[in-house]
């Protein structure tokens, strides 16, 4: 009697199951994926704004108390997101609103849409008065339904 030698190893049919098994879970992952991506931009679009937003409040806040001079016809608010930075010279101390322009995770860039006062509110253009709100400039549409820019 001969014995048969056992060989170890896959089957071609073994190999096809697998991988057909590994592509349908690699089809299902790659879309959540991508929502999670989307989501985490929009968390850190949020933040941004909420950053920017609240620094202009508390420049317009200082400037009603009259803690510093303000330029005729800018209502208070800062003529530029640089000034938030750089600061203003009170009394000889100088009051910061902002480290620094966060970045636009749509865009990828720290360029923003700015609106002043005197702008129509669904103006994408500045007149560069001062900035009374910032927005993105991304045309995108988030994961709600609503345009990025509307935020």
């Amino acid at each position: 009697m001969k014995r048969r030698k056992r060989q170890h190893g896959f089957t071609l049919i073994e190999l096809i199951v697998a991988t057909v098994i590994l592509v349908v879970l690699t089809s299902l992952a790659i879309p959540l994926a991508r929502v999670q991506i989307k989501r985490a931009k929009e968390r850190e679009l949020r933040a941004a704004l909420w950053e920017m937003r609240d620094a202009i409040d508390r420049y317009k806040d200082a400037a009603d108390r009259g803690a510093f001079q303000i330029k005729v016809g800018s209502d208070g608010y800062p003529p530029d997101l640089d000034t938030l930075v750089k600061g203003i010279d009170v009394g000889g101390k100088k009051i910061k609103f902002l480290r620094r322009i966060p970045m636009d995770p749509m865009m990828g860039n720290s360029e923003w849409g700015m609106r002043s006062m005197q702008d129509d509110p669904d103006s994408d253009s500045w007149d560069g008065n001062n900035v009374f709100d910032v927005f993105t400039k991304s045309q995108d549409t988030a994961l709600d339904g609503t345009k990025y820019k509307d935020w």
